[in-house]
């Protein structure tokens, strides 16, 4: 085999090996890329479908993983339609995009750009460039996609149990058009904050504080669920939440470690400090527990995994890892002191049944990550990601301190905006589908409103006949009676 010359490129690096490789790709970035969506989609898709599928009572089960599998399929048409351009395309207003369809070979296949990125210094000269990864568009849009579609997915959690499924299929559309769009757009798409300067790496507020506001605004319009759900709602099936959880906790390498839309120094710098952060918070969530209730709750741990991965989204590539721990350690104990504590003494939470108390795992959490980003981002981290020069936290002096006010003022925004705009859609959709189930199907669950159940065995392989078996699991329908074991549900 002839030896190739000196300062040659082996022909698997080389442009124009076939029409499929233009000079402008990097495969590695491409591949990168794909793999991250792909994991964030696994987060949605099988993740959270079984997180919330086994999370709450049996007679939900089948209600929850669909509106989660639902709400999936419907933002993947509509961001290919109107969505994506209108999150990552040209400016509209300083908040919002053009609309119109991400569908063309001509756009798809062409070199990625998000056109309105381009940072300018007051006196008109370029400060950063325009974000052109070294991939193609559609790389691109079907990474935002998958994150748009969590988005709504962690919405539904707050509405389990009770929301009209019809209504839920209006709702999705409508919320992601009026709501999640401009919520990117104006931090993520060239927008007015990201232009000023507000930090958010991949999501702390244009996703969690964005769903966490949303989620319990839309379970005040929907209503409570049925007094009996409230009272016992355990889960069906610990196990397979963890399965669900786990899911989302390595599927988060994608979700932060693919923001920087490359795969760089900071995409590894994010995914370590991901983990960092997500441990930490577990780890301390569970001793609260312990402390205060005597025994940890494998619920609870989960609760804490979740809250580490929403708090450190903001600012996964812009701390240091001893700030990750930090952030860890204010996660896993602000949103349990919330809910834990604050939830059960403020007679307004009471009221408005927030099923998995996504207000604290999100909003809560996410909005203490923006906020701690303003404290902790690294300038030289800052300069490796951020298109305003000069960014950093507030520890480290010169802008810092007005770094912490423009997240406070970004946070502002998304949850005003979030719960008027959330708001209108609850009460326009109201006027045509009722918000909340009819009150037969709030007893039956599932069978009613879906004609299905998750469980179709009853016993050792039995099919479950109520004239022989005489017991509804869940005690749903018929009395209870004394059943042996940890578990309720057989």
């Amino acid at each position: 085999m002839a030896t190739p010359p000196p300062n040659s490129v082996p022909i698997a690096y080389q442009a124009y090996t076939s029409a499929a490789v233009p000079d402008w790709l990097n495969k590695g970035d491409n591949a990168w890329q794909m793999i991250s969506a792909t994991l964030v989609g696994l987060q949605s898709v099988p993740g959270l479908v079984i997180l919330y599928g086994s999370i709450v009572k049996k007679k939900w089960a089948v209600n929850s993983a669909f509106m989660a599998l639902y709400a999936f399929a419907a933002v993947v048409l509509c961001w290919v339609i109107w969505a994506y351009k209108m999150s990552f395309g040209d400016k509209l207003l300083p908040f919002w995009g053009k609309a119109g369809p991400a569908l063309g070979q001509k756009f798809l296949i062409k070199q990625a750009a998000l056109p309105e990125t381009t940072q300018y210094h007051d006196d008109g000269s370029v400060e950063t460039a325009m974000a052109t990864p070294f991939y193609p568009m559609a790389s691109m849009v079907w990474f935002q996609c998958v994150f748009a579609a969590i988005t709504l997915i962690l919405l539904a959690g707050s509405v389990l149990g009770r929301m009209n499924i019809k209504a839920w299929m209006a709702f999705v559309p409508l919320w992601l058009t009026f709501s999640f769009t401009v919520g990117a757009f104006s931090l993520w798409g060239g927008g007015f904050l990201f232009h000023w300067g507000v930090m958010d790496y991949s999501g702390g507020y244009v996703i969690h504080l964005s769903s966490g506001v949303a989620g319990i605004t839309t379970a005040f319009w929907v209503g409570p669920r049925s007094t009996k759900d409230r009272e016992r709602f355990l889960p069906n099936s610990v196990l397979l939440v963890l399965a669900g959880a786990g899911l989302l906790w390595m599927g988060w390498a994608g979700f932060n470690g693919g923001d920087p839309y490359s795969a760089n120094i900071d995409s590894s710098l994010a995914v370590l400090n991901t983990n960092i952060c997500a441990a930490t918070s577990l780890l301390v969530w569970t001793w609260l527990d312990v402390i205060f209730f005597k025994q940890p709750s494998v619920i609870g741990a989960v609760q804490g995994m979740i809250t580490g991965l929403v708090c450190i989204t903001p600012g996964a590539g812009l701390v240091q890892g001893w700030a990750a721990i930090v952030m860890g350690i204010l996660s896993g104990s602000v949103p349990w002191f919330t809910m834990m504590i604050i939830h059960k003494r403020w007679t307004l939470h009471q009221k408005i049944d927030d099923t998995l108390g996504v207000f604290h795992t999100h909003a809560v959490a996410g909005l203490l990550g923006g906020l701690l980003t303003g404290l902790f981002a690294e300038p030289t981290l800052c300069s490796l990601f951020l298109p305003v020069s000069n960014s950093r936290g507030a520890v480290y002096g010169g802008s810092g301190g007005i770094q912490f006010l423009k997240q406070l003022a970004g946070a502002a925004f998304i949850i005003g905006w979030n719960v008027v705009v959330t708001s209108i859609i609850c009460v326009l959709i109201n006027l045509v589908i009722p918000l909340r189930m009819a009150e037969e199907q709030l007893l039956i669950g599932d069978d009613a409103v879906h004609g299905e159940e998750a469980y179709a065995l009853w016993g050792d392989g039995e099919i479950y006949d109520s004239t022989k078996h005489g017991m509804h699991s869940d005690d749903t329908l018929h009395p209870k009676t004394t059943s042996t074991g940890a578990t309720q549900v057989v």
